[in-house]
């Protein structure tokens, strides 16, 4: 599913729950020693799904650890993006020779509990959502912006090496095409020698899940 958001030139790998055949290095089960059973099945799923991908893209599929922020470490020459929800797990990889960087995120397709929305939101984001709601019913617009400025956070730090608060993107949402575009309000990133005010995304609802992805060219 997730391969039809990203870039051909990405690699992809995903699962749709925890899978008795993937295993951890010893470092990478170090960072989850203290997790509940769930939290650790998803990481090790997940962490599966990233050395298929690497695999497919021709990379060296070692541990996985985590730096700054719990970002992925990626072997050199690599970005990509991990993610795990409630039945689902994902990971993406591509070459810096075609994808600066690239986000990606799963959630599940309900609403967002009581008030979130207002913590992630901002006032016109908001406005826009209770709107989608009505005009284009069948889509849980609250937790698809939610995870639409996860991706972007995702695509951002490794740009900037900077946190990204949820007010400090700016999002709107093309339902029809399956895209959104994210203003960058904490200033621009850089890549590839240009400035960025802005990240292209897509997205997608299906299977009870919503994937967003944010692809920054190289």
């Amino acid at each position: 599913m997730i391969e039809r958001i990203v870039p051909a030139e990405a690699e992809t790998a995903e699962a749709y729950g925890d899978l008795p055949e993937a295993t951890l290095f010893p470092e990478e089960a170090l960072l989850v020693k203290s997790a509940v059973a769930q939290r650790r099945g998803e990481f090790t799923t997940a962490r599966h799904c990233a050395r298929q991908a690497l695999t497919r893209l021709g990379a060296p599929a070692g541990a996985i650890l985590t730096g700054e922020r719990g970002a992925p470490l990626w072997p050199e020459g690599v970005v990509g993006s991990i993610t795990h929800c409630a039945g689902y797990r994902a990971a993406v990889v591509a070459r810096p020779a075609h994808v600066a960087a690239i986000g990606v995120d799963a959630e599940p397709a309900l609403p967002l509990p009581e008030g979130v929305l207002e913590a992630v939101a901002l006032p016109d984001e908001q406005i826009a959502v209770k709107e989608l709601l009505v005009t284009a019913p069948g889509v849980a617009w609250d937790r698809l912006l939610f995870s639409a400025k996860e991706s972007v956070y995702k695509a951002w730090f490794p740009l900037t090496r900077r946190f990204l608060e949820f007010e400090e993107a700016r999002l709107v949402f093309d339902p029809a095409g399956g895209t959104f575009t994210a203003h960058l309000l904490a200033g621009p990133a850089r890549a590839g020698g240009r400035t960025l005010h802005r990240f292209e995304g897509r997205w997608l609802s299906d299977g009870g899940i919503v994937l967003t992805s944010v692809t920054v060219p190289a």
